[in-house]
């Protein structure tokens, strides 16, 4: 039945290697003289979500291997797939990639969500270009892109002793949402920067505004595709250790069209747009929603001098913290962040502006 094989959700190695197999013995016995375009039940297949797969993503390890050639060759037989999501950071190899981008129906992908991304540096490289700008070269429909990186290689002088190199910009007409996490230079980003994006709303980057170009383009890459954006979440993936890098304190000048901003640490000390030639009112800015990961002392002061630009600031909220619940000590309450959250969430309702914890709730009523 269409209905069952169109959206797919595989949890295991083993339903992905079954569901190959059925897919593929399908595929053998197809009939041309029916007159079917494509196999079924193959041609049924629109999403393939294996974002909850349980096993070890170890580029060396068994699994990862077995996982790959399933895939390399499960997909030229969706040629109708529009959105594909991977294990978040899966690296696919050359192989799967290129099987993914020759295969009847490319153009038909909406959304490429967990694509582990790792390019190798530029003097190691052909001139041809890599397979995954390959695969974003004939995905001219593509409406949401997520890509993870491998973070900062330990010998930043290999990014200063080569040329960037050059990527021919891609079409990309209707993308909307994009996501470089762990990804502060690669040639997918020269690609991207060069490219119009003419509909891009909602960017999720990592920043490395303390690392300079060409070994970063995060900071250059807002400066060039912020002017649109309605959704901007900076982002650093949990790992161990975990390397915070600073972020540019011009995002409000950058991006003046936000309505969501998500900041990550070290907090920047932001400043607003300059006054414009033609009026000696301030800047207004449409932010509504801004959300950090612990109120601080040194933050509020930024904050509270940005006030005056925010007049549709309604929300802020803090991602690493939950509310006390009902019950707990009064003093407990006063302690700690937990203190701290209370004294801005006073401050903040004098200004008719809501502070939310990280599941959006309000603190509790005494």
């Amino acid at each position: 039945m269409p209905l069952l094989y169109s959206c797919v959700r595989l949890r295991s190695v083993n339903s992905l290697e079954k569901f190959t197999a059925r897919l593929y013995s399908a595929d053998q016995m197809w009939d041309s003289i029916r007159r079917i375009p494509y196999s079924t039940p193959g041609r049924w297949v629109q999403v393939l979500d294996l974002s909850e797969l349980q096993v070890l993503m170890m580029l060396d390890s068994p699994t990862y291997y077995a996982v790959d050639a399933f895939l390399t060759q499960l997909f030229p037989l969706l040629p109708f797939l529009t959105r594909l999501t991977l294990y978040p950071g899966f690296q696919p190899s050359r192989r799967a990639l290129t099987s993914l981008t020759y295969r009847d129906g490319s153009s038909n992908l909406r959304a490429l969500c967990g694509i582990g991304y790792h390019h190798v540096p530029h003097s190691q490289v052909a001139t041809d270009e890599d397979e995954f700008v390959q695969l974003l070269r004939v995905c001219v429909n593509l409406e949401q892109l997520e890509v993870i990186g491998m973070d900062l290689d330990t010998d930043l002088e290999s990014h200063f002793d080569t040329e960037p190199p050059v990527v021919a910009p891609f079409h990309l007409p209707h993308l909307r949402s994009l996501t470089l996490l762990s990804m502060p230079s690669s040639p997918l980003m020269h690609g991207l920067l060069n490219s119009p994006l003419p509909h891009l709303e909602t960017l999720k980057i990592t920043p490395y505004d303390d690392v300079p170009f060409p070994a970063s383009l995060s900071s250059l890459f807002l400066q060039t595709h912020g002017q649109h954006l309605r959704t901007l979440s900076l982002l650093t993936r949990n790992s161990w250790p975990t390397r915070f890098h600073s972020s540019p304190s011009t995002l409000l000048h950058t991006s003046p069209n936000l309505r969501h901003l998500s900041l990550e640490h070290p907090l920047p000390a932001l400043t607003a747009p300059p006054k414009t030639s033609s009026t000696f009112a301030p800047p207004i800015l449409p932010l509504e929603v801004l959300s950090i990961p612990l109120p601080s002392s040194d933050f509020w002061a930024t904050l509270e001098g940005l006030l005056p630009f925010l007049p549709s600031l309604i929300i802020v909220q803090t991602r690493g913290m939950r509310w006390i619940r009902q019950g707990v000590n009064s003093r407990a309450q006063e302690a700690g962040r937990q203190g701290e959250m209370k004294a801005w969430r006073d401050r903040l309702a004098r200004r008719g502006i809501r502070l939310l914890d990280r599941d959006w709730k309000e603190a509790p009523c005494a």
